[in-house]
């Protein structure tokens, strides 16, 4: 799919272990050494208990998983929308992401120095609010330049779009992001054509101690309002306890879990979330051979799905074989369910439902 989420935050507040984490709990997991300057390309596995009940219904040779890209993008410092520190190539990095996994610490230890002198979840997600709001009125002023030049012409478009761009202006510089005003999908289309930073979807994961894990704490207690308002999801997640897990070999980790009262890592509430977050749905192909998990976009039709296999699949599709994921629990077989009339054929025009079994016929 070649979708990315980008995991964000101001320096020392567990962003990279977080990243380290994530990128060596899966067998799959790409792992690149961390570097201060550098943004680090990860991959990690979307776990999906499905996929689980098809693997022992069929028994197949291997299973894959569906994977997200993350990328861990350098510390953000204030002055960043103008350069200061890391902040242009911080820039550049958070505008090729296509959604926002946003760390903010949520803990005290004398012993992990705070940029700014104070743990404050708070203050530290307007210090990125604001650097992003700062280069997206940036990026709006000449767009809205643009726009009024061409909009001499009289082109009703164009002078939609204006007026759209003005009041998003106005917006970002009462300080509101832009994700705030997306209320239908021309909102969202122009908000994703303007390329605004602060229009990406955004979750954000306080790192906690562990005795503030299940219930969180006072500053989680102060981010939940601020959070609702951009009805956006807060994760809690402690980054050490992660680091743990991640470095214990798989038969030891069901113990370690039970030690500090999880049922599995917080990390896969990462991963199902970003998933989630980037608009994703998984069809499965099911078969001796493999058994494996696929990703589309929501609302992606049959042809769609097919290209994500092959691009040869897409342009010489002619129908898709469906069976929904709950008729496949229940009959158990492919062929059962073709006897119960719960096979279907669909073409061109099917929109793929999250958990469909798919498989196409096309032309080569």
């Amino acid at each position: 799919m070649g979708l990315q989420c980008g995991i964000v935050g101001l320096p020392n507040v567990g962003k990279s272990t977080l990243f380290n984490a994530l990128t060596s709990a899966g067998a799959l997991a790409a792992n690149y050494p961390f570097a201060t300057k550098d943004p680090n390309l990860g991959v990690i596995t979307v776990p999906d208990e499905r996929l689980k009940k098809l693997e022992e219904l069929v028994n197949p040779e291997k299973v894959i998983p569906t994977t997200v890209d993350i990328l861990d993008i350098a510390g953000l410092i204030k002055g960043a929308s103008k350069g200061e520190g890391l902040g242009n190539q911080f820039l550049a990095n958070i505008r090729e992401v296509d959604a926002i996994i946003h760390v903010l610490r949520a803990f005290d230890n004398d012993n992990i120095v705070h940029v700014d002198g104070n743990v404050d979840p708070v203050r530290d997600k307007e210090v990125v609010d604001v650097e992003l709001i700062l280069k997206d009125i940036d990026t709006m002023e000449k767009r809205i330049d643009r726009l009024r030049k061409q909009s001499k012409s009289g082109d009703k478009e164009v002078l939609k779009e204006l007026e759209f761009a003005e009041k998003l202006k106005t917006a970002l510089e009462e300080g509101k992001t832009a994700r705030t005003l997306i209320t239908d999908d021309e909102s969202a289309f122009y908000i994703k054509q303007f390329q605004i930073l602060t229009g990406k979807p955004v979750m954000y994961v306080c790192n906690v101690d562990e005795e503030s894990l299940h219930t969180g704490n006072k500053y989680t207690e102060q981010l939940k309002p601020i959070i609702q308002k951009e009805n956006a999801e807060l994760i809690l997640i402690c980054a050490g306890i992660e680091a743990e897990i991640s470095e214990l070999p798989e038969e030891e980790r069901e113990a370690f879990f039970s030690d500090v009262g999880l049922t599995e890592p917080g990390i896969y509430k990462i991963s199902k979330a970003a998933y989630k977050l980037l608009n994703l749905i998984t069809y499965f192909t099911a078969g001796e051979k493999e058994v494996r998990a696929w990703t589309v976009l929501n609302g992606s039709k049959a042809p769609q799905a097919a290209g994500v296999i092959h691009t040869d699949f897409e342009k010489g599709f002619i129908r898709a074989e469906v069976i929904h994921y709950a008729d496949y629990i229940n009959y158990k077989t492919e062929a059962a369910c073709k006897t119960a009339g719960k096979l279907s054929i669909e073409g061109k025009e099917y929109i793929v439902q999250d958990g469909d079994i798919m498989h196409f016929r096309f032309n080569v």
